[in-house]
């Protein structure tokens, strides 16, 4: 919105400020169960840190739209997968070969102190022949030759193919996961593009009705959950799986006894990590529903500093955090300590089936069934085996976070949009700033009506001063001139044209808003007021200073207008901040001019000064002044007074004070009225 004085685009303070009607504290709009907000207020600065994860409402359809929005990576994904299935069957030949070098050792030391000369089978029947038919049986696989060694030969070759293996496996395992990582970021960045698209196409009737935090929380915390569980979970579940899998095939390969054995664990392992997770959950949302609290309670603290100071209460207030970081140590306490029993748990596990397998290994060994290379392989192929069913089921909690924040973003995706701009648009051929109101009505809820059947016509170069009690409708009335709101019936026109045939940038374009709200940005005192007109001279930007006399205060900064401010503008006054507003919605060079309460934070004689530069600035252009000094609007062309969304009186000042009306027990009860006892 050019000139927006007060505001970045549309911002929901604007409603509900100086007396106008505030719009009904709604849940969101989002059409599903709502969970409680990830922190309450708007979030803090500590928001969203050690969140533990949180269940999903409806699991496998989120789950599956999750993995929709890495449709447009297919490809890349196949080349995943594709070097993934490479790197873990060059894995799982590895502990293969490494057996065949484990035979070839033992062969070798065994063949030293057996007699040169004689070959296997002589050597065999010799034992048996003596009744050595334990020792024969273990020979009988092995790969002999009496009397002379160990093959060093043919050990570095397996070496050296070993070596090759794994060089191969860690490179195609780099290459999948600097892939994986562009695929995920890829995704994510075209998901935080969908939301900013959408934050700008919701109606401002949304973020009446949701917390700014939960909002943010959305849009920041959620997405990078969902990157993180999106990384870990696709490269680990597609590793884990083939691994499992080759594994598997391995070792039946092996040996089909210990493959039953170590298959015991899976059973195991699945129960185990489910009778775990179901405990640690409920504390997992307790951990959750603390952190919010404790985080809600900081951020009060820290923006009221100043006032827990002025009253006193600091140690009532030390006394709330101890209370609530006591309770979020005994959740975090219990949920970390439980959920981290799965890995211990399957540990042991695997020591009990490495045992069994150690045994019944040693058995077969004896009795020449295996080789004991190949019962070494097999040991490292069940560390392999029982490994990614460890992170498999460790992988659960991140899995579920994961689509948890996918479903709370989804959610925002899917809400109702604002009605798209009428193509093709309508504009104004002529930029004068005429607006007529006929026969308006609207209200925030359908059943408490505010503004009913209104009608007002604006001529250009009128200065239009809105008075009224408190939730009278005036900031309401303005933001339906500025679209944040459509009208339930009637039409607002300018210059002809109605508001609702044009774009809304165009409408906002042809407007300059100066709130009572100070809102400034990180930057220059130059990049502020610029805000108001991007593609402004040096001497554009000068001229809007010097208008809103904000040149007074810019020379006595040590840095001048390249004075930094922080996004709060906390390094000048108020008064200050909201001369910023006026210089920037001057530089827009509207051709209606918006003021809501706009003098409010400077003192007398700058308000003076402000009100013969804005004088200046009319001409031509068309000024709605929202005032609850009326000491401000005693020249106004026209004053409008508003009670209950209507216009009850109208008139000039003189003129309204004479007619003994609302108007003039307004007057009355700001200047002249003594004050009243209640």
């Amino acid at each position: 919105m050019s000139g927006a004085g007060g505001t970045r685009g549309t911002r929901p303070a604007a409603v509900g400020q100086s007396g106008s009607a505030q719009p009904p504290a709604e849940n969101s709009s989002l059409g599903r169960p709502q969970r409680p907000p990830m922190g309450p207020g708007r979030g803090g600065p500590f928001a969203g840190m050690n969140i533990p994860a949180e269940k999903a409402l409806n699991f496998l359809p989120s789950a599956k739209r999750l993995l929709g929005t890495l449709r447009p990576e297919r490809l890349w994904l196949v080349l995943v997968l594709v070097l993934s299935v490479a790197s873990v069957a060059l894995q799982v030949l590895g502990p293969r070969l490494l057996g065949e070098g484990t035979n070839l050792i033992f062969a070798g030391v065994v063949s030293k102190d057996l007699p040169a000369g004689t070959s296997k089978e002589q050597l065999i029947a010799g034992l048996r022949a003596s009744g050595e038919d334990a020792r024969a049986d273990m020979l009988g696989p092995m790969k002999l030759t009496p009397g002379q060694g160990v093959d060093f030969t043919a050990l570095s070759s397996v070496l050296l193919w070993v070596l090759v293996l794994y060089v191969l496996a860690s490179a195609f395992g780099w290459m999948q996961a600097y892939i994986l990582n562009g695929v995920v970021q890829r995704t994510v960045y075209r998901l935080r593009e969908d939301i900013e698209a959408k934050i700008n196409r919701l109606p401002l009737r949304h973020f009446d009705s949701v917390k700014r935090g939960e909002l943010l929380s959305r849009v920041t915390n959620d997405v990078d959950n969902i990157s993180q569980s999106l990384q870990q979970s696709i490269s680990q579940a597609v590793t884990s799986l083939l691994t499992v899998a080759g594994v598997i095939f391995m070792m039946v390969l092996l040996s089909p006894l210990l493959a039953l054995i170590t298959m015991i664990t899976v059973p195991l392992t699945l129960v185990t990590t489910m009778l775990i997770a179901k405990r640690s959950q409920k504390l997992f949302v307790a951990q959750w529903k603390n952190t919010g609290e404790l985080n809600g309670q900081i951020e009060e603290s820290y923006t009221g500093h100043a006032l827990v100071k002025v009253f006193g209460r600091q140690r009532e207030v030390e006394q709330q955090f101890r209370e609530k970081n006591a309770e979020l140590f005994a959740a975090s306490f219990g949920a970390q300590f439980i959920s981290g029993l799965i890995m211990p748990a399957l540990t042991f596990i695997g020591n009990l089936v490495y045992v069994g397998i150690a045994v019944v290994g040693g058995l077969q060994v004896a009795a020449g069934a295996m080789q004991l290379g190949d019962v070494q392989a097999f040991i490292q192929y069940s560390r392999q085996f029982t490994q990614p069913l460890a992170q498999l089921g460790s992988m659960a909690n991140l899995l579920q976070s994961g689509v948890a924040s996918a479903e709370r973003v989804f959610e925002l995706l899917d809400t109702a949009e604002q009605d798209p701009d009428p193509v093709p648009a309508e504009s104004p051929t002529a930029a004068r700033g005429r607006l007529v109101f006929e026969n308006v009505s609207f209200a925030y809820s359908p059943d408490k009506p505010l503004i009913k059947d209104l009608s007002l016509v604006a001529e250009p170069g009128q200065t239009i001063a809105i008075v009224g009690p408190t939730g009278a409708g005036k900031t309401t009335l303005v933001n339906l001139m500025m679209r944040f709101y459509e009208l339930d019936a009637g039409r607002i026109t300018l210059d002809g044209v109605d508001i609702a045939t044009m774009r809304r940038d165009d409408v906002r374009g042809r407007m300059g808003m100066v709130l009572q709200d100070t809102w400034l940005f990180g930057g220059t005192i130059r990049d502020n007021i610029a805000y108001g007109r991007p593609v402004a001279s040096e001497e554009d930007i000068m001229e809007a200073a010097g208008a809103a006399y904000v040149d007074r205060f810019v020379h006595s900064l040590p840095e001048g207008y390249d004075t930094v401010l922080d996004d709060e503008g906390g390094n000048i006054s108020a008064g200050e901040k909201q001369l910023l507003t006026i210089a920037r919605a001057f530089l827009a060079r509207p051709s209606v001019l918006i003021l809501d309460e706009a003098t409010s934070s400077v003192d007398t004689r700058t308000e003076v000064l402000v009100q013969n530069a804005m004088r200046a600035l009319r001409s031509e252009r068309t000024s709605f002044v929202i005032a609850h000094r009326l000491s401000t609007i005693r020249d106004a062309d026209l004053i409008l007074v508003m009670e209950s969304g209507q216009i009850v009186e109208q008139g000039n000042h003189a003129g309204l004070l004479a007619a003994g009306g609302a108007y003039a027990r307004l007057y009355e009860a700001q200047f002249a009225a003594p004050a009243a006892e209640v």
